[in-house]
């Protein structure tokens, strides 16, 4: 079996997938106190690295992906695959379950 090396530019997601790098959970609370890991809440915000081609519609055609790279993006706490490429972490998952384009 050959080995197979995933960086973020061999990654395409396919139909309505989309690959986004995590941003970093916060590591101390707004009265100063610092979180171990295990207290730490899974981020959900994160910026878009990769986008796939779209889904189709009914007659065959592609719909438009509402997102595209370099969105910073929030989306829902528990949707996706993770993924950790390197010491990045990344969340592959569907346009719908992107919430919001964070500004």
């Amino acid at each position: 079996m050959a080995a197979v090396s995933l960086s973020v530019s061999t990654v395409k997601p396919l139909g309505e997938r989309v690959f986004v790098k995590v941003s970093p959970s916060e590591e101390k609370t707004a009265g100063g106190l610092y979180l171990p890991e295990t207290a730490k809440e899974k981020p959900q915000v994160g910026e878009v690295v990769q986008v796939g081609p779209g889904k189709r519609n009914d007659d065959g055609a592609r719909q438009e992906m509402e997102v595209k790279i370099g969105d910073k993006v929030l989306y829902s706490k528990y949707a996706g695959t993770d993924i950790k490429l390197g010491t990045e972490e990344y969340v592959l998952l569907s346009e719908k379950d992107i919430l919001a384009i964070v500004s």
